[in-house]
């Protein structure tokens, strides 16, 4: 049985950026929680030093759609795939794509055999999303993002209607449940309607404690 993924996106946050990011990835890396898959998305700049020196699985935080080649200041998913990435969040509210352009990224994405998490903020948009056979959808109210609101507590059926949308599109694909995630309470209700996972944004790195937080969230 496929563990459920807790991945853990660091953005830009000054407690996870430059130095600290590296840090905060071994910090993480020693919680114990043999029932789920913790991952982490850190900046750019320190992925591939994490997925060197740390024993976690590494996301990047985005990608483009270009292969190598004269792209100035574009990010390959070739380039990502050698570094040690194992896969990739895409269409964050924080950094919407095209559909068109989504499509040949999660493409591209997997040729490297790297893991999409595809983000979408409305319904209709996890049905467009679904059609493009990602590993996995993130379901993410944008009112509800970045706020102490759990998206389960504000909206579980929506949650359930995001799962059954992408269930009679693509099977394959699992869904994530995003938007105010931070109590063990979130995580244990985002699983019993149907979701295989979360997506956690400021709660984790911007804890007091990262570990011991992540611990009492995965108890």
């Amino acid at each position: 049985m496929t563990r459920p993924l807790i991945l853990i996106n660091f953005k830009l946050y000054k407690e996870a950026a430059g130095n600290k990011s590296l840090a905060l990835a071994r910090k993480l890396s020693k919680v114990k929680a043999s029932k789920y898959e913790i991952a982490i998305a850190p900046s750019l700049l320190t992925a591939k030093e994490i997925a060197e020196k740390v024993n976690i699985k590494v996301f990047a935080q985005h990608c483009s759609d270009v292969g190598l080649g004269a792209h100035t200041g574009r990010i390959s998913p070739i380039e990502l795939k050698k570094i040690g990435v194992k896969g990739v969040i895409l269409n964050h509210s924080e950094r919407k794509i095209p559909l068109r352009i989504l499509q040949k990224i999660v493409e591209s994405c997997k040729k490297q055999k790297l893991q999409t998490v595809v983000c979408a903020s409305t319904l209709s948009e996890v049905k467009k999303v679904a059609k493009l056979k990602p590993a996995f959808i993130a379901y993410e109210p944008k009112e509800l993002i970045g706020s102490d609101i759990s998206v389960t507590k504000a909206k579980p059926k929506i949650i359930v209607k995001a799962v059954d949308i992408v269930k009679k599109i693509n099977k394959n694909t699992r869904v994530l449940c995003g938007a105010g995630i931070h109590t063990q309470e979130d995580i244990g209700q985002a699983l019993l309607l149907g979701t295989t996972g979360v997506l956690i944004g400021h709660a984790v790195p911007k804890a007091k404690d990262p570990k011991k937080f992540l611990e009492k969230l995965l108890v």
